[in-house]
């Protein structure tokens, strides 16, 4: 009997509902959720959480139904499981300053080199800090409605055109003019010399601008849930070491997933649509103090688009939004770049209607060993390949740009690719972009491009944020490359679907280029280059050259 007496004892100092569930699983209804989507349900959800982490973790459950929430705090050893039929809704942040809502932002000494939805966590719908072993799963879905993009109290409601286009024609650069923002001015916040901390995208106590926000965690999954109208970012994940995400469906508001000083990332099998920022995106900002390189990334199996929000979940994908530079949705490292990016691999993946392949390093810190291979793209609204080392240096010391270098890119075919912008490789005087591999392309570009936008000089724009738009109408359809030191192409078959009487190809400062098996039609134009201070080069089998050493340097003067 005593044994017996022994387990009755215990039970009674646990907490009710672990009592009743052995299984170390958590019901939040157990814990006084309604599921109603009309009453609160941030203090029972939490309750849940505090009672598995009690018991040495467990799974909280959410059972079909709606749950309005603020903030949800994650716990060490916790998995949230979200049913089928479960969506957790984000409230509605307060009208009035004071009034209960999402958690304040923490204190945060570095904010000078990053926005203010990168340098705060708390501020979200479920948000964890320095845990380890924690979960978020399906197949439920996470919906925003109550959450700010980072510009105002609260986002237009999902399915809101975007404003109007400008006296000019313009579409507008980003989805602005959030919901009435009823709070004080902060005359308080002292810009540094990047223009942050910034009044324009800080956010008072109760406004909540992330769906997941985690910092300083170790052995995290997502994976199986939809996330709809997620904010500033459906998935904020920094200083996050072990981190699995898979098979979800993201369509958003603004950024997908922002992947941010972290290691040990896999990515995989998720559909992410976003029309008005990046859908997967690797940063290494200096949101936590330091410089920290993003390493050992996979990111495979994964579809982006820029499609009209809520237009993927709804199976519609509709195109009617327009914005400068065409809708984002694309795969990206940078902008936030200072700690650097290494050991990098992209593979298997989905492009359309959306920007191009964007590797960037604008803020001083390394980005090398990058591998991509087998992307497919259609629709694509701007550079289809975009690299670009830059002299922005938003980060702390930082003096002299970086490195981007051992680039192997393969296998990539894409249609419909912008009459803008060719494939743009970027450099800078004295920091070339080094050691590209580009193999096995196949690229048909919309082409019409005019004499004069063959005869444009393209601008250094060493300090500029790094856009493919930013550049203008390139010089040549096909390929532009400058300040490039080994740079090999081979195995590339790029085409106009239309006639194009700018160059298919310009080379600018660039060593030791090879060609090899280049194929260039231009319908019903020539295929002819452009090389400026070009040395050590060699073509085989390339369409306008002949076999051997590149031509004599032409003067930048020339046309």
């Amino acid at each position: 009997m005593r044994p017996l007496l022994s387990l009755l004892c215990l039970a009674c100092f646990l907490p009710a509902a672990f009592a009743a569930n052995p299984g170390g699983r958590f019901d939040v209804r157990d814990f006084g959720a309604a599921g109603d989507g009309t009453a609160l349900d941030t203090a029972a959800v939490n309750r849940a959480i505090d009672a598995a982490a009690a018991a040495g973790g467990g799974i909280v459950e959410f059972p079909a139904g709606e749950y309005l929430c603020h903030s949800i705090r994650l716990r060490s050893r916790v998995t949230l499981h979200l049913g089928p039929g479960a969506t957790i809704i984000a409230a509605d942040p307060p009208a009035r300053p004071g009034e209960p809502g999402y958690d304040e932002p923490e204190p945060n000494a570095s904010v000078q080199f990053q926005d203010f939805g990168h340098s705060h966590w708390r501020n979200s719908l479920i948000w964890g800090i320095g845990l380890e072993d924690v979960a978020i799963t399906g197949p439920g879905r996470i919906y925003g409605r109550g959450l700010s993009r980072g510009n105002g109290r609260i986002a237009r409601p999902v399915g809101d055109p975007p404003p109007p286009a400008d006296a000019a024609g313009e579409p507008p650069d980003v989805l602005l003019a959030d919901g009435p923002f009823d709070y004080a001015p902060r005359p308080d916040l002292v810009p540094g010399p990047f223009n942050y901390p910034n009044a324009r995208d800080t956010l008072p106590a109760g406004v909540g601008n992330k769906a997941i926000a985690l910092r300083d965690c170790r052995n995290v999954t997502l994976r199986d849930f939809s996330v709809l109208h997620g904010g500033h970012f459906a998935i904020l994940a920094t200083g996050v070491d072990n981190l699995t995400i898979d098979h979800l469906v993201i369509d958003t508001n603004r950024d997908g997933m922002d992947i941010d000083a972290c290691s040990n990332v896999r990515i995989s099998n998720c559909a992410v649509n976003s029309p008005w920022d990046d859908a997967i995106c690797l940063k290494s900002s200096h949101g936590l103090g330091v410089a920290r390189v993003c390493e050992n990334v996979a990111i495979v199996n994964c579809f982006v688009s820029g499609f009209d929000e809520g237009t993927l979940l709804d199976g519609t994908r509709r195109t009617t939004w327009r914005t400068r530079g065409g809708p984002h949705g694309r795969i990206k490292l940078g902008t936030e770049a200072g700690g650097g990016f290494r050991n990098i691999a992209i593979s298997n993946c989905l492009f359309e209607h959306c920007r191009g392949l964007a590797l960037e390093q604008v803020d001083g810190g390394v980005m090398e060993d990058i591998t991509v291979s087998n992307l497919a793209m259609r629709d694509v609204l701007n550079a289809p390949i975009f690299i670009r080392l830059g002299a922005r240096l938003r980060a702390p010391g930082a003096a002299k740009p970086g490195t981007a270098r051992r680039i192997l890119i393969d296998n990539v075919v894409a249609h419909g690719i912008s009459a803008d912008h060719g494939v743009l490789i970027a450099g800078l005087p004295g920091h070339p972009v080094e050691d590209v591999v580009l193999s096995n392309l196949q690229f048909h570009f919309l082409g019409g491009g005019t004499e004069a936008q063959a005869a444009r000089e393209v601008p250094e724009l060493e300090k500029a944020y790094p856009e493919p738009y930013l550049f203008g109408k390139l010089p040549a359809w096909g390929i532009f490359a400058r300040h490039t030191r080994n740079l090999q192409v081979r195995g590339v078959e790029l085409r106009t679907l239309s006639a194009d009487a700018r160059p298919a190809v310009h080379l600018e400062d660039a060593a030791d280029v090879r060609f090899n098996d280049v194929v260039l039609r231009n319908e019903g134009g020539a295929a002819h280059w452009r090389m400026r201070a070009v040395t050590n080069g060699r073509a085989r089998d390339t369409t306008g050259l002949a076999d051997g050493p590149l031509p004599d340097v032409t003067p930048r003067t020339a046309r």
